[in-house]
């Protein structure tokens, strides 16, 4: 006699299905009412809404309800699968440390990738960003000036896992800063010199050069780390 499926496997096996109902289809595309889907798959409507609940989690779907309501299939993007992730290392107590050591070790290869960049639009763009360094005088505009860069960055060498990666450590840290690296007058300045220097390197379309900067500025944001007293605050 045939097993019955347990209602943990219930749930899984309709969150695959929807997952390739969603997938088969553009974004957007409704999939379908909860009663009809229910019908489709052969199961409850409460497996269903347990399983839409871990889709629109993940970025899969999105519920809408009154009239024209029903489940709409979506894509998640890196920024929402990075807030999610940052809440799992939180969970799990990651170091702020480890974080930094992630994110300055992908800015190595993607501040690299950038410099090989052939948009000339977004060239021009970080440009102008650039323009913006030295009028970033505390740690929320370096911060604000940080997340903008790699933005860019991100659009100008389309790697979607390194982006993924990247996002995470980055909403991790900066959900969880303990330690300054950049503190008082000489370590703005710090700062200021070492994202122009990136900056420089990339629109030369130098990726030596733009590597080596992204390199030496991870060498001595972790010696900095190794230094510093691990109750401090700021950036």
């Amino acid at each position: 006699m045939a097993r019955k499926p347990s209602k943990e496997g219930l749930v899984s096996g309709a969150v695959d299905r929807m997952k390739q109902m969603i997938l088969a289809q553009d974004s957007g595309t409704q999939i379908g009412s909860l009663p009809d889907i229910a019908k489709g798959l052969g199961v409850g409507v409460v497996t269903v809404q347990q399983a839409a609940r871990v889709l629109e989690h993940e970025g899969f779907l999105k519920v809408k309800r009154g009239n024209g309501g029903g489940y709409y299939g979506a894509r998640p993007d890196a920024a929402s699968l990075g807030r999610a992730m940052a809440g799992f290392l939180q969970v799990n107590r990651s170091r702020e440390h480890e974080a930094i050591e992630i994110m300055t070790l992908l800015d190595c290869d993607l501040i690299s990738a950038a410099a090989l960049a052939t948009d000339e639009a977004l060239r021009e763009r970080l440009r102008d960003h650039g323009r913006q360094i030295d009028a970033c005088n505390t740690p929320e505009q370096r911060g604000a000036f940080e997340q903008e860069m790699q933005d860019i960055i991100y659009a100008m060498v389309d790697r979607p896992l390194m982006e993924m990666l990247a996002r995470v450590t980055m909403e991790h840290y900066s959900s969880h800063v303990r330690v300054p690296i950049y503190p008082g007058a000489e370590g703005a300045e710090r700062w200021k010199q070492e994202r122009h220097n990136i900056i420089y390197a990339i629109l030369r379309r130098d990726a030596g050069l733009a590597r080596f900067e992204a390199q030496r500025r991870r060498e001595d944001i972790l010696q900095r780390l190794a230094r510093a007293p691990s109750n401090a605050e700021g950036r």
